[in-house]
């Protein structure tokens, strides 16, 4: 196969419309469609209508969801002192076995 044969042999200009956002574009591609509009050039162009656009994608519009970091870094703050106390409870219990250990060698003595 060659690459003449690879490549589409349907690729136009095809103007996509996001309604939702009142936005257009025209652009090269090989979408079908049956509908056709009047673009601004007074040419017609096959329609290819579209749910979301970049007109309407909250990534592009900047409403995407703000992020909770306050309460993230809060949790990990807390995760922190938790292990921090429990390690320290852990060093106090060291020390007062080794004490233990060292009274009872004495009066062994």
């Amino acid at each position: 196969m060659s690459k003449k044969e690879l490549q589409p042999k349907d690729y136009r200009y095809v103007v996509f419309s996001d309604e939702t956002a009142n936005f257009s574009f025209l652009t090269k591609s090989t979408a079908k469609s049956e509908d056709t509009i009047k673009w601004t050039d007074g040419k017609e162009y096959p329609l290819v209508k579209v749910q979301i656009s970049s007109a309407s994608h909250p990534f592009f519009t900047g409403e995407e969801k703000i992020i909770d970091t306050e309460g993230r870094v809060d949790r990990f703050k807390a995760r922190a002192e938790k292990a921090k106390a429990l390690k320290d409870a852990l060093e106090n219990k060291a020390k007062k076995a080794a004490k233990e250990a060292e009274k009872k060698a004495k009066a062994n003595e």
